[in-house]
Formats: C-alpha cells, structure tokens, sequence
C-alpha cells in the first residue's frame, strides 16, 4: 500500500522498526555465542532483555493505533546483521569481538536514528503517550550504545593488537618499539 498521510507513512515506520527488534531478538543470541569477552557477552545478553521490552512496547503502541505492526522485513536490519555476521571470518577472541561492537553500534545508531523519526512523527501527530514510549526506548539505545563503547575500551580493545609489529613482538618477546626503531635503523 502507498502512504497517503503521515499517519501511513508513521506506521511503516513502526512496521520497519518492529521487524528490525524481531530480527535483533532471533540474532543476539549466537551474536552473544560468537563473542568471547564476558562483558560482551553480559552486555549483549542484557540487551537482548531491553531489546524484547522494546518489541513490547511497539506492540502497546500498535494496539493504541489499533495497527498490526507485522508483516514487513527491515532491509537495513537485516543488512547490518549480514555485515556483523562477517566477524565469523575472524578468530574467536578480541579481535572478533571489535568487529562485533562494531556492527552492534551501527545497529543502536540505526535504531536510534529510526526511533527518533518516529518520535517526530508521533510528536506531529499529537500523539503524547507513543512519543513518551518513543522516548523511553531512544533512551535505552542511547544507553546502549554508551556500554558498547565502555565494554570495547576497557575489555576487547586492550586484548587486540594494534599492529602486526606488536602481533610479532608479542610472539617473540621484544617490544614492538625496539622492532620499530631497529627497522627504521636499517633503511
């Protein structure tokens, strides 16, 4: 059906932002499984509980709507799932675990950004009670986003090498530094 009004137009948003929480819930548990650090791990399987939540109030504001909020697929959900799915490629560890945040965050940016279109419309709308559960779930992501970004400064990033002078001075015992200085030595 092509939107005619604001009001259609809000409604396939909410339709869009209801499959990408659906797709979100069926994934977050092998996204949870491929990772390694166990704050990762417990952040994503926090978010998995605030991420059903979410979904639920989507359905509270289906039902104030009297709209069913089933039956569309998020393209861009479904493609940055794909795009997270990549870190399988890598080996188990830290450095898989950044490319995880790395789609989880483009994920809350995307959900952020969707919830906040909504939001406006809703606010257009005149729609108080669905802009304050709007609202309250903007929060969440944004709150989301702010632990994936605490879990990969403090637990992933400092178990990934930074370059492949400390992968090798690692393996070998010397200090990336010393290697550096040696090579720019010899040129």
């Amino acid at each position: 059906m092509k939107p005619k009004t604001l009001h259609d137009v809000f409604v396939e948003q909410l339709k869009d932002l209801y499959s990408a929480e659906s797709q979100l819930i069926r994934s977050m548990p092998k996204i949870a499984k491929m990772s390694k650090t166990p704050e990762l791990i417990q952040c994503l399987e926090e978010h998995l509980k605030v991420t059903e939540r979410q979904r639920d109030r989507l359905d509270e504001i289906g039902e104030i709507l009297n709209e069913k909020l089933t039956g569309k697929s998020c393209k861009a959900m479904k493609g940055l799932l794909e795009e997270g799915r990549e870190a399988e490629e890598t080996d188990k560890g830290a450095l898989r675990d950044s490319l995880i945040v790395s789609a989880a965050q483009k994920i809350e940016h995307y959900e952020i950004s969707g919830y906040g279109t909504a939001r406006a419309m809703a606010q257009a709308l005149k729609l108080p009670r669905v802009v304050e559960l709007l609202d309250a779930t903007i929060h969440e992501e944004g709150d989301a986003d702010k632990k994936l970004t605490a879990v990969v400064y403090d637990a992933v990033y400092p178990q990934v090498p930074a370059t492949e002078d400390m992968l090798e001075s690692s393996s070998n015992g010397s200090s990336g530094k010393k290697k550096s200085a040696k090579a720019k030595s010899a040129r």
